[in-house]
């Protein structure tokens, strides 16, 4: 059903049905972060963590599968049937050995609060809101596997949002949508391979596929200082033999690779794979590489939702650094934004600071500012996507980049 009102008394009206909805299951949402972040699940193995996204969504009412398009962790959960849809996006991953450590639960519960806010008004705002439960986004790229098998092929604009702490030089409490940047990332895997011989009876017929792996290490490092800025590239050996009197014949190198643009990123890539065609040459190995995960693509925001993020996130009390600028960390989020019209914010931990990926990131994200976060993004989201539902201009322009996207067209790989 499509809206056919778009006043602002029923914009406003439909704001408060949704916040209130949002504000009275505030013990539920905070409840489904601690549970979340009380039992830390790594990529690809979120079993638990999608069980509960999925328990709160379908006693909700929504249409609730769980192992959607084929991602056993993946969860859709689908209610209302009017012509825009909403993907909103819960990631629930955690790290190894850290736990929470990058906020994923507030994450999800963020997500499922404003999907839950938006329900009570779906029809009223001509609305279809798809619930997306992501795996893996820490290392894997769940949404680019979901992206493959065509979960945003029916989707109109993506949202999500994502916990930080406060950062030095901040002149406000939040950040500005727009200055969320993020890198491509792209990881994969070179292995040499060489002959085994006795380290000291016959070490002139053996091949020691380990001096590859050091030498093409060291050429990576050299290249360095020839690179673009803000370029990162970080690597380290997964096996490099198993005793010290057998030449090792086997050896590998896992790397990781990022930047901002998308040309360099390419090329950087061609240039360190010759560092380890090089150690290969001469050392006499054998080699080749492969991908280990999805690569991720840079983010694009789109302006107009960002900005009506911005504006939403100020009604809730908070101030915004516009100018401040967050980078340097990937997101497989940026694959969904090169297809759809997408936002991926940040929501402050206000009066922590904390590196992300770190324990004491992992404790403030079931802190009670954590909380308060999940509550606040809850109703950001959801007051944003009412904001383009109710305006005639902005919806027409959504529906009409979505007819005009090619059939298949969110189903294509980043190549690397």
């Amino acid at each position: 059903m499509t809206t056919t009102s778009s006043s602002p008394e029923m914009r406003s009206r439909a704001k408060e049905v949704s916040r209130a909805e949002v504000e009275g299951r505030r013990d539920q949402l905070i409840a489904l972060s601690h549970a979340i972040h009380e039992h830390p699940e790594v990529s690809w193995e979120e079993h638990e963590a999608a069980a509960l996204v999925a328990k709160t969504l379908g006693e909700a009412g929504f249409d609730v599968e769980i192992g959607a398009y084929g991602v056993p962790t993946a969860v859709e959960a689908v209610y209302g049937d009017g012509d825009l849809t909403v993907a909103i996006c819960a990631e629930y991953d955690a790290l190894p050995g850290i736990g929470h450590g990058c906020g994923h639960n507030v994450i999800a519960s963020a997500g499922v609060g404003a999907a839950l806010g938006l329900a009570p008004v779906a029809e009223e705002a001509g609305l279809r809101i798809k619930l997306l439960g992501t795996p893996a986004e820490e290392h894997g790229g769940g949404k680019v596997s979901m992206l493959e098998a065509g979960a945003w092929e029916d989707v109109d604009i993506s949202l999500m949002v994502h916990g930080i702490t406060e950062t030095p030089g901040m002149t406000a409490d939040s950040h500005g949508a727009r200055g969320m940047r993020s890198t491509a990332v792209d990881r994969f895997a070179v292995t040499f391979h060489g002959r085994t011989a006795h380290a000291a009876g016959m070490p002139e017929q053996g091949i020691n596929a380990s001096n590859a792996a050091v030498l093409g290490l060291n050429a990576f490092a050299m290249l360095r200082q020839h690179l673009p800025k803000e370029t990162n590239l970080n690597a380290f050996i997964s096996e490099g033999g198993e005793v010290t009197n057998i030449i090792p014949d086997r050896s590998v190198v896992q790397i990781e690779l990022r930047a901002y643009d998308l040309d360099i990123w390419r090329d950087m890539k061609q240039r360190v794979l010759k560092c380890f065609e090089g150690a290969a040459i001469a050392t006499g190995c054998e080699w080749e590489w492969t991908p280990t995960e999805h690569p991720y693509a840079p983010l694009v925001h789109d302006e107009a939702m960002a900005d009506l993020w911005d504006r939403n996130l100020a009604d809730r009390g908070r101030t915004i650094d516009r100018d401040a600028v967050l980078g340097g960390g990937s997101t497989d989020m940026g694959n969904v934004s090169r297809v759809v019209p997408s936002i991926h914010p940040m929501i402050t931990f206000r009066g922590h600071s904390a590196p992300a990926h770190n324990p004491a990131f992992t404790e403030v994200a079931a802190s009670p500012e954590g909380d308060e976060a999940v509550i606040d993004a809850a109703v950001t989201l959801a007051a944003t996507v009412l904001d383009v539902a109710f305006d005639p201009g902005l919806r027409a322009d959504y529906r009409r980049r979505s007819a005009e996207r090619p059939e298949g067209a969110t189903r294509v790989t980043l190549k690397a």
